[in-house]
């Protein structure tokens, strides 16, 4: 005699499957999968823009610093290709003649720049290799179902060693916390990523420091080319008696 499944039957058996499914979903190998995939050979065009503020010191000593530059980049099967526009030069040509007579005057514009280093630059055209070495130099320490922008998405998140900081600092060290999480869409490819580091010691017995760095990233996809849409970092550190707080912003816009 033939068993009968009715419709509820049918959409329990369904849930399970999906369950099962979801259960052995590996988000990890996803992801890496995504990068492999992302790695850049399509084309593109677009201007990237860095604002950028910084403060050294407290109180009414404080002394403020900031500024604005955008770019065009081009990036290709050739490599990356920055263009800095007539109008950026002839701006940035000024704020250097003003500093000749004045040391003191503010250079807005060459501040920024100098955040739109080839290096940086190209994370932001081709952000696999940068998303891919950072996750390689961390701990997996677990994946679970979340929300990215009001739509489904998955979390992985990764644990940062001390290793992060540079081997002679070391022993100094007293408190360490790092972590990246990602939010990668159903086929892997990334969507966003938060980046924290927090470290704080003392050395030479009586010289306490701290440092602090904060950075969200928002991803997009060109062809076979993973983009950073944004990226926002903070950063802040002390110690020795100085004070420094930062706080930089880059967006990639497309160009036709």
């Amino acid at each position: 005699m033939q068993r009968r499944i009715g419709v509820q039957g049918l959409a329990a058996a369904g849930l399970f499957s999906l369950f099962c499914g979801t259960a052995r979903a590996d988000g990890l190998a996803d992801l890496n999968a995504a990068l492999a995939r992302l790695q850049g050979q399509t084309p593109v065009k677009a201007q990237i823009e860095s604002k950028t503020w910084r403060r050294e010191g407290e109180g009414k000593a404080a002394e403020d610093d900031s500024g604005q530059a955008t770019v065009a980049v081009e990036g290709g099967p050739a490599g990356l290709q920055v263009l800095y526009g007539k109008d950026l030069l002839a701006k940035v040509e000024a704020e250097q003649r003003a500093k000749v007579k004045d040391p003191k005057v503010k250079a807005p514009i060459g501040f920024a720049l100098g955040e739109m280093k080839a290096a940086e630059l190209r994370s932001m055209v081709s952000a696999a290799d940068s998303l891919s070495r950072e996750i390689e130099e961390a701990v997996f320490s677990g994946e679970k179902i979340d929300s990215y922008k009001g739509k489904p998405a998955r979390l992985l998140s990764f644990t940062l060693s001390l290793d992060k900081v540079p081997e002679k600092d070391r022993k100094y060290v007293k408190k360490f916390d790092g972590g990246i999480d990602v939010w990668i869409a159903a086929d892997g490819t990334p969507l966003a990523s938060h980046f924290h580091f927090d470290v704080s010691g003392r050395a030479f017995v009586v010289i306490s420091f701290t440092q602090k760095t904060d950075e969200t990233r928002q991803y997009g996809v060109s062809g076979d080319r993973l983009l950073l849409l944004r990226k926002e970092s903070r950063n802040a550190t002390s110690g020795a008696g100085e004070k420094v707080d930062s706080k930089i912003i880059k967006t990639l816009q497309l160009q036709s």
